[in-house]
Formats: C-alpha cells, structure tokens, sequence
C-alpha cells in the first residue's frame, strides 16, 4: 500500500482508501452489517488505513458501522474521514436554541427514503450552529473523541462560505477535527474558502469516464497544493465490467437511472473494458483493480476512494495497488479511452 500526505496538513492516507457509502445501505438497496464490518476489516489488514463515510450514508448507518469495525484497533492507526451539511432531520429538528423546527434554511437536495422506506426531504446545510452539532452526532456514532478529515458534503448556496468554513476552523482548533476538506467543489468555491480556512483537500467524482475535473480544478489543486479524494472510481459499479445491458438492480438502488448504465453508454463502456481484458489478465488483475490503479496514477489524484460489501471485494480492492503498469500501458489506456463517446 502507499500512503500519500493529504495537503500540507502532515495527515496521510491509504493511496486506496475504503469509501463507505454502500455499507449504509442508502441508495445502494440495503447492505449486510456483517458483512460490511468484515470488510472493513479486511481492508485494515491489507494496509487500507483510511475510511471515508458521511452522515447522511444511511442516515447514521455508516457511521455507526464504521464506528464498530473499527474497535479495538488503535485509533491513531486509522484515518477516519466524515463529512456533514447533508441534513435528512431538519423537519423534526429543534435545533441548539430550542426555537422550534429548522425549515426553510439550507438548499433543498431531493426526496428520498430511509432504509426502512420512510420518506425524507435532504437539504445541503452549513450553518455554523449545525456543522457543530453534526460533528458532535458523527464522533458518538463513530466511537471517537477526534476526526482526522471532516468534509461538507455539498456546498449549500443559502449559507455563505464563509460561516461554514469558520465552523471548520473552529472545530480544528478545538482538537476535535484534524484537517479539513470539502466536497463536491469547483475552483471558485475552493478559492472563496481559501479566504476563511487552510483546506487540505477536495472530494470529487472522477473516473475513467467521468474526467471533467481535469481542466480546471486539477491544475488548481496541484498548484495549490490539495489534495484530490475521488470518488466513484469505478463510477458506481460499471467500470468491473459485471454490468451488462438487461441488468436488474434490487429494490432501492437507483444506479439504473445514471446515463453511465443506459442504452449505447454501456455497451461502449463495455466495448472498452473488453480491450483492457488482455492487460489485466496479463497482470493478473481483474478489470477493477486495473481501473483503480490508473485512476491513483493520474495527476493530482491522491487517493481513491473505493466501496466494498464483504472482504472479498475489499481485498481485491487494497490488491490493486500491487498491479503495476508501465508507460506504454498507461498511454494504450488513454488512448482507448479518448476513442470512446459517451452520450
């Protein structure tokens, strides 16, 4: 495993890191807890150090089985990252000054479900008062008295920046968060923070097909010296190569409704996995750890943040960094990838 410094925080973390949204069971049609602790412990034991999580993952769920894994193994031998500023309670929420329900702050994201099917209104919030009281919650469920990496989720366009951030700042400094980060930014977003706090990194989807963050906000963060945390390497699923067209997703994973598994987008997608099979097999990979060794050693890609149901996945995920590919292979993968259209 490799380990790389996240900003100039001196905090470092596994080059894979586990992604622990799927564990929740949010969005992903439920998980198996046990099976979910085991592979987070798997993962420790392949050297995958760092976890990342969020609150609203299951609304707490992660969290608490994040919390639970990882028991009894040293604290300062795991990195655990979180993130808040995705609210599912608002409406039931009296909020720290007891003057009743917290509606109509925030940024309204969408409808969803619980895991028990209950229906909820997901807001992006970063009021100061909330970001505390959210990291307070997520060091109960996570069984810690510190967060190495906490994250807004989402920006939240009714809270300026600049609150959220000095409720950053404030946790730093009390000893309770070590560094801070963010999600979901863009190069002007991260510029106005900048003004407030010293951020050491930004979470961001990127993969193979889904590469729109490298023409601006990569060279930012590498001149800048952040760090980039990309999510969704294997873009939800589709870049294993197991995803064929026909194929039925359970009751609550709504990845079916994303461009990347419709229609002529996943035969070519597949079309493209097919042409790395003859590398990976030469490897002795299998295509996902091909695809998430690629994406480590892109530019200003730091870590990858990787999801996985049982120890089997989590062990073939941490093996990917074993894989090793040259140059030339690198440029063959390019060079496929810019032959595909995606629509």
């Amino acid at each position: 495993m490799e380990y790389r410094q996240l900003g100039e925080s001196g905090l470092a973390a596994s080059a894979v890191t586990f992604g622990a949204w799927a564990i929740g069971g949010w969005m992903w049609g439920g998980s198996d807890r046990k099976d979910a602790i085991a592979a987070i412990r798997a993962s420790y034991e392949q050297g995958v150090t760092s976890i990342d999580t969020a609150a609203v993952y299951g609304m707490g769920a992660s969290e608490e089985i994040v919390g639970e894994a990882l028991a009894g193994i040293p604290r300062d031998k795991v990195q655990i990252m979180t993130k808040f500023g995705m609210r599912w309670d608002l409406a039931v929420d009296q909020g720290s000054t007891g003057r009743g329900p917290i509606v109509g702050v925030g940024t309204f994201a969408f409808k969803s479900r619980d895991n028990s099917g209950k229906e909820l209104d997901i807001y992006k919030y970063g009021g100061k008062e909330s970001v505390i009281k959210e990291c307070e919650d997520s060091l109960r469920r996570l069984r810690t008295d510190y967060i190495d990496l906490y994250q807004q989720h989402w920006p939240d366009a009714a809270t300026p920046i600049a609150e959220t951030m000095e409720a950053l700042d404030q946790l730093v400094r009390s000893g309770k968060v070590r560094a801070a980060g963010v999600c979901n930014y863009d190069t002007a977003q991260m510029k106005e923070a900048a003004r407030t706090i010293s951020l050491v990194a930004d979470q961001v989807p990127y993969s193979m097909v889904r590469r729109d963050i490298e023409a601006e906000l990569v060279p930012y963060c590498i001149a800048n010296k952040k760090a980039i945390l990309a999510y969704s390497p294997l873009q939800r699923g589709v870049l294993t190569g197991k995803i064929k067209p026909g194929h039925v997703f359970s009751e609550g994973d709504n990845r079916g409704d994303s461009k990347y598994y419709q229609g002529r987008n996943l035969d070519r997608i597949n079309a493209f996995l097919d042409e790395l099979r003859p590398l990976a097999a030469a490897r002795n990979a299998t295509l996902s750890q091909l695809v998430i060794r690629w994406t480590v050693l892109r530019p200003g890609i730091t870590i990858a943040l990787v999801g996985a149901r049982d120890a089997r996945q989590a062990i073939e995920n941490a093996e990917a960094m074993n894989v090793r590919l040259s140059v030339d292979e690198v440029a063959f993968i390019d060079q496929r990838l810019a032959a595909m259209q995606l629509e």
